[in-house]
């Protein structure tokens, strides 16, 4: 990226600023860091800083060169992913409890009004970060948090919904860098000896390569719905979903072996028969709590070809009361058949590995003639290969970056689905979240309805076992908005999930997409393995070194780490 050398000359003033942070360690600290990684430690400011000609309270030298890049790139995810201060997610560049950052206008990034007369701050970005390039930078890292009081920050892709890979006054670890990927037919755990066809990646590849990467080899790796999603990250650790999940299991189900530094500095191998505890609290326990993963391996299936419905009706009311009303209505009987995708209220993408395609017709056929009857659209069609799917289908309808966006999920029990009174709650829920709240409803079909699930083995909540699908909506809000605007929003989300609460309360949520303001995320996010969960995390990390929001073990939301997050009451 052009935008990297410019970081270079803004290292005075973060410098100022690392010396006004809680806990930050010294300039001279920070030096004498920077000299021991060889060049791997690297000032960092927000993604946009190059339109701005004040920065941090400093005037600087606009770029016009590196802003327009910027705002080329601004709403792509793989450009956002090659830069270490970028989410994709961009609200949390900023620091929402007091308004300061640095954003463009997403529905226009060459909006001057975004920077003209503005002073981009550093928001939540942390002001360095380091390069991961093996266990010793971690380890390293470990190190000088324990002796300066310095907060650390764990960052991939960028895909956390919830802010965690963000911290004003941290350092960050970015692991984006480690791309290495490799495949197996024989691969067996460290002290195991059972051999599967899997194949080993770094915690900075991503799905586009890694789908690619399994393809030339004639296997099917079960992975996220976007193309840079790092899939040692978050992703698996947090639970793991996919359209492919209803028959091959959750990411958590897969995952063989993770290569780990934990907090105490050791670089562990973690799998069923080293460190297995460890490696149960990594299958579903959530990322940048245990430590840093550098690598995981995950079982791939055979090459295998998918049928695919891609349905659609015209946008009104009384078409997404329709359909949203016949799709509810038929989708227990696709989680038995083994349907995974995306559902809205006026369109589906659904797959499926296991039925035929005259089946899969046969199947989808209410659905079908509807929207055939009501000027829509119906392709239902046989596709060679996952990678086929993803190349024709996903890159298109992948979520929207570069845009502030709020999630709220929850996971829809299936025995809410085998009588009309239990899908009449789940349809009058969405008809509010469309009406009342103007949020469009999002199903996915995720959970792992068919997988052959051995209980105990993973620590996600239990609730993922007995869901038929997840439900929720997002919804988007302007680069200027107002702290008192973003914390009217985030109370909305937080009533409409309390209205899936009621009719699923003994349900749960996904970690990575559930309410930020989940008040008993403890439960929603874990049930009975919390405190499980927690012992192991008091074992790895018995400072703290590691915190972040809603992660086990967490300090709760006074801490001054927190701080950027707001206080809605």
């Amino acid at each position: 990226m052009k935008i990297v050398p410019l970081l270079l000359g803004f290292s005075a003033v973060l410098g100022t600023c690392l010396q006004t942070v809680y806990g930050a360690a010294s300039p001279q600290e920070w030096k004498r860091l920077g000299e021991s990684l060889q060049g791997r430690l690297h000032p960092a400011i927000p993604l946009s800083a190059p339109c701005f000609s004040v920065v941090n309270g400093r005037n600087v030298q606009r770029s016009e060169s590196a802003c327009r890049e910027v705002q080329q790139g601004y709403t792509k995810p793989d450009f956002r992913f090659t830069a270490a201060s970028a989410r994709m997610n961009p609200q949390w560049e900023t620091c929402m409890s007091t308004s300061e950052g640095c954003l463009l206008d997403s529905l226009n990034p060459n909006n001057s009004a975004a920077w003209a007369g503005r002073d981009c701050k550093q928001g939540s970005v942390p002001p360095y970060f380091i390069e991961v390039n093996d266990p010793r930078d971690v380890q390293k890292a470990f190190e000088f948090a324990k002796k300066t009081g310095t907060y650390l920050s764990i960052k991939a892709s960028g895909h956390d919904y919830k802010g965690r890979s963000s911290m004003p006054g941290s350092l960050s670890l970015w692991t984006a860098k480690l791309r290495s990927m490799s495949y197996s037919k024989t691969f067996t755990p460290e002290g195991g000896n059972k051999a599967y066809a899997a194949v080993t990646i770094g915690a900075g590849a991503i799905t586009e390569d890694i789908y690619k990467f399994a393809d030339e080899n004639n296997v099917t790796f079960i992975g996220g719905y976007a193309q840079t999603i790092s899939a040692s990250g978050g992703w698996v650790q947090g639970g793991g979903h996919s359209v492919l999940s209803p028959v091959y299991g959750l990411g958590v189900d897969r995952v063989l072996q993770f290569k780990i530094v934990t907090p105490d500095g050791e670089y562990r191998t973690a799998n069923q028969f080293k460190n297995q505890d460890l490696y149960w609290a990594l299958r579903g326990g959530g990322g940048g709590t245990f430590g840093v993963v550098l690598e995981s391996t995950m079982s791939v299936e055979p090459a295998m070809s998918i049928r695919v419905a891609s349905i659609s009706v015209p946008s009104n009311t009384e078409n997404a009361q329709r359909f949203l009303s016949l799709t509810i209505n038929e989708t227990y009987k696709w989680n038995q058949e083994g349907w995974g995708g995306h559902m809205t209220s006026v369109s589906l993408i659904n797959v499926n590995p296991r039925l035929t395609l005259k089946e899969a017709r046969e199947s989808v056929k209410t659905i079908t003639d509807f929207a055939l009857a009501n000027n829509g659209t119906s392709v239902v069609e046989d596709l060679p290969s996952w990678q086929a799917f993803f190349q024709k289908y996903v890159l298109s309808a992948q979520a929207v970056v570069g845009q502030p966006i709020i999630l709220g999920t929850r996971l829809m029990p299936t025995e809410l689905l085998k009588n009309d009174s239990g899908k009449n709650q789940v349809l009058n829920f969405i008809y509010t979240a469309l009406t009342k709240y103007r949020t469009e409803p999002y199903i996915i079909l995720g959970a792992p309805t068919l997988y052959n699930y051995t209980e105990g083995t993973t620590s996600v909540t239990p609730a993922w076992r007995t869901a038929s699908f997840q439900l929720g909506g997002s919804v988007k809000y302007p680069w200027n908005s107002t702290v008192s605007d973003i914390k009217r929003i985030y109370r909305e989300v937080t009533e409409r999930v309390q209205l899936s609460r009621v009719i699923a309360p003994n349900s749960g949520a996904y970690t990575n997409e559930g309410d930020l303001y989940e008040p008993d995320h403890e439960k929603a996010f874990w049930g009975d393995n919390y405190p499980k969960l927690l012992k192991i995390k008091k074992k790895y990390d018995p400072e703290g070194l590691l915190d972040c929001w809603h992660c086990v073990g967490s300090r709760g939301p006074t801490d001054p780490r927190f701080s950027c997050y707001l206080t809605l009451l």
